[in-house]
């Protein structure tokens, strides 16, 4: 499983100069946090653009998504190895809890404080993302 931060998906419907290589979306397997969904919400919302809501509708098609249960928020209530902001401890904490399932799951984000994080916590990080 791809597990998918909500740095991925932003880049993607807004554009940004770094973006997921092309035919990332095609793969199987792209997970992530409900959070994830709600993030992505909120920023495209401040934006106000209606082309990127239908954008994001149908990113998120694509997505399966795990629910922030209580396992997941006791999680990012311990300690990382390195400072982590909020939201990020609680993507964190979804990637640890579908390997404690195990599930395997490798980690894509472009927020490079989350990267370093997931490897310190041995979640594997997508080395071929783009940018």
């Amino acid at each position: 499983m791809i597990y998918v931060d909500t740095s991925v998906i932003l880049a993607e419907i807004l554009a940004e100069d770094l973006k997921p290589l092309s035919g990332f979306w095609d793969r199987p397997g792209i997970i992530s946090s409900r959070l994830a969904q709600y993030e992505s919400w909120v920023v495209i919302q401040q934006r106000g653009r209606d082309y990127h809501v239908r954008a994001l509708e149908q990113l998120l098609m694509r997505f399966q998504f795990i629910e922030l249960n209580p396992r997941v928020l006791a999680r990012a209530l311990e300690p990382f190895p390195i400072f982590v902001r909020t939201l990020d401890a609680m993507h964190l904490s979804s990637a640890l809890f579908l390997q404690q399932q195990n599930v395997p799951v490798t980690l894509a984000a472009f927020d490079q404080r989350l990267v370093k994080a997931a490897a310190e916590l041995g979640i594997p990080v997508l080395a071929d993302l783009g940018g």
